[in-house]
C-alpha cells in the first residue's frame, strides 16, 4: 500500500500537491530531443542537460518497466540495476512519464519530443470532437486520419531530412499501425518477433550510418503485469528476459554509441475489493450527469452531459476527493498536467473533469470496460510509482 494521505479524508486533496511531470527538463518528451540535438538535427534543444552527445544513439523502451519496479527487483534485472551507478560508465536517473503515464500518451511524447497536451494523445481513451464518440488512442479504434489527429513531424523524421539514420526496430505487427506513423515513423522499420533478435538487428541500425538514432520496444512486460500483477512470478521472469535482452544489446553496441534503456510508464496493483476498485457502472452517484467515461481506471476523464460540468465536478469531489486529484479540465490544464501549453484541436479531448488516483484505487467499468476492469496491474496517474520511468545509459 502507498503511504497515507497527509490530507483529512475528509477534505478534497488539494490539486497543488499533485507531483506535476517535469516537463522540459525530466520527462519522456525531453529524451529524443536531447539525443538529435546531439547528432546535430536542426530546431532539437538538448534539455536534459547531463546527457553526453554520441554519434550512434538507441533508445531501448521497455513498456511497464517503472523506476521503483527495477529498482525493487535488482536480483530479476542485476544487469539494468548496475547501471543505476558509475560502475559501466553510465548513470541511472528517473524520468517523468508525463500525464496520464499510459502507453499511447508515452510513445506520443517520446516519439515527437512534445507533450500531451501538443501532440494531443492526452488518455487511452479521450472523447473525439467530431464525432463525439470515445476513441482509443492505443487501438486506434474507430478509425480517425492519423495525421489529423497528430499533426507534427516525429523526431525520427526530423532527423532522417536532417541525413541522420533513422530506425524503429520492432514487431512487425507494429509498422503500419497509426500510433506507429504519428509517433514513431521516420527512416527505416525493421520488423522482428524475436526478442533476441530485435537486439541484434537494432545494433547492425546502429551501425549503419556514421550518425543514427535507433528506437527498439518490448511489450511483453506490461502484458504480464496487466494479466498477473507485477508481484506475480510470471513478471518477475520477464522481468529476467528484458536484463538479459538490455545485456546483449550493450555488448554489441558498435563503436561511438550510447544505448539508453526507458520505459513509458510504471505501475502498481490493485487489490479486487470494493474499497479499491469503485465500479462507476454500479454507482448512481458517479454517473449522474456523465454522458461518457473515458481514460482509464486512475486516470479518468470524464465527459458530462451539456450544462452538467459543474455538478459533476462536485459529485466527484465529494465522493473521490479524497483518494483522487480531481480538476476541471481548465484546473488540469493551469496546472500542467498536460504540460505548458495545451493545442486548440486538443482541449475538447480533455475531460470536463479529470480524476488521477492517489490512492491505490481504481474507478473501474464493469459493462463498459469488461476486460480492462480485471487487470491486476494498472497504471495512469501521478504517483511515483506510475511516472517514474528509468533512463539508463551504457557508452561504447
Amino acid at each position: 500500500m502507498m503511504q497515507p494521505s497527509p490530507w483529512d479524508a475528509l477534505e478534497p486533496l488539494a490539486l497543488s500537491s499533485a507531483p506535476l511531470p517535469e516537463y522540459g527538463h525530466g520527462s519522456l518528451a525531453d529524451l529524443l530531443p536531447t539525443l538529435a540535438a546531439g547528432l546535430g538535427v536542426p530546431g532539437m534543444t538538448p534539455t536534459i542537460t547531463e546527457l553526453t552527445p554520441a554519434d550512434r544513439v538507441c533508445v531501448f523502451l521497455v513498456d511497464g518497466l517503472g523506476w521503483e519496479l527495477l529498482r525493487a527487483h535488482p536480483d530479476e534485472a542485476p544487469f539494468l540495476n548496475s547501471l543505476l551507478g558509475t560502475s559501466r560508465g553510465g548513470t541511472g536517473r528517473p524520468l517523468t512519464a508525463g500525464y496520464p503515464a499510459t502507453t499511447a500518451t508515452s510513445l506520443g511524447s517520446v516519439g515527437t519530443g512534445l507533450p500531451p497536451g501538443a501532440h494531443g494523445l492526452p488518455g487511452y481513451t479521450v472523447r473525439d470532437p467530431e464525432t463525439g464518440g470515445l476513441m482509443n488512442q492505443l487501438r486506434w479504434q474507430p478509425w480517425t486520419p492519423p495525421h489529423a489527429w497528430q499533426p507534427y513531424p516525429t523526431v525520427f523524421e526530423l532527423a532522417d531530412r536532417a541525413g541522420v539514420h533513422a530506425a524503429q526496430v520492432s514487431s512487425p505487427h507494429f509498422q503500419h499501425t497509426p500510433l506507429t506513423k504519428v509517433a514513431l515513423s521516420g527512416g527505416t522499420f525493421v520488423g522482428s518477433l524475436a526478442g533476441e533478435e530485435r537486439m541484434d538487428l537494432a545494433a547492425e541500425q546502429l551501425a549503419a550510418g556514421d550518425r543514427s538514432l535507433v528506437y527498439t520496444y518490448y511489450a511483453e512486460l506490461d502484458g504480464a503485469g496487466h494479466r498477473y500483477g507485477v508481484g506475480s512470478d510470471t513478471w518477475r521472469g520477464q522481468l529476467m528476459y528484458v536484463d538479459r535482452l538490455a545485456q546483449r544489446l550493450a555488448e554489441r553496441l558498435p563503436p561511438r554509441s550510447a544505448l539508453y534503456v526507458t520505459a513509458d510508464h510504471g505501475m502498481i496493483d490493485i487489490p479486487f475489493d470494493e474499497e479499491h476498485r469503485i465500479d462507476f457502472d454500479e454507482d448512481w452517484e458517479l454517473r449522474a450527469g456523465v454522458s461518457l467515461l473515458g481514460g482509464e481506471g486512475r486516470a479518468r476523464h470524464v465527459y458530462a452531459v451539456p450544462g452538467a460540468a459543474n455538478d459533476v465536478l462536485t459529485c466527484w469531489r465529494e465522493v473521490l476527493g479524497d483518494r483522487f486529484w480531481i480538476a476541471s479540465r481548465d484546473e488540469a490544464i493551469q496546472a500542467g498536467w498536460f504540460g505548458p501549453h495545451v493545442d486548440e484541436r486538443v482541449y475538447p479531448r480533455i475531460g470536463d473533469v479529470v480524476a488521477a488516483a492517489y490512492d491505490d484505487v481504481l474507478i473501474t467499468a464493469s459493462e463498459r470496460e469488461p476486460k480492462e476492469s480485471l487487470m491486476v496491474g494498472n497504471h495512469g496517474s501521478m504517483t511515483p510509482a506510475e511516472q517514474l520511468v528509468p533512463l539508463l545509459e551504457v557508452r561504447s
